[in-house]
């Protein structure tokens, strides 16, 4: 049996939202538990929200790998 994933959405700075993604379900948690999330609506828009939340992620580190790169050389006349 693999373990369970675990998907934090994070809302930037260190913040972090009250909504975790175990096992393909998605749970809203409070300080006193959790509530396993059911709506059809709800947990295809949280599913889009993590979607593009990790291709923005990706796409940061993109331009950091890109930063981090030496520039490529131009020949002359050409910009």
């Amino acid at each position: 049996m693999s373990a369970p994933t675990l998907k934090v959405l994070s809302l930037g700075a260190g913040a972090q939202s009250p909504v975790v993604r175990r096992g393909g379900q998605w749970w809203l948690v409070t300080g006193s538990g959790s509530i396993l999330a059911t709506d059809p609506t709800f947990t295809g828009e949280l599913d889009r929200f993590a979607a593009a939340m990790a291709a923005a992620d990706q796409a940061i580190a993109d331009l950091r790998s890109q930063q981090d790169d030496p520039p490529t050389p131009q020949p002359r006349g050409q910009r």
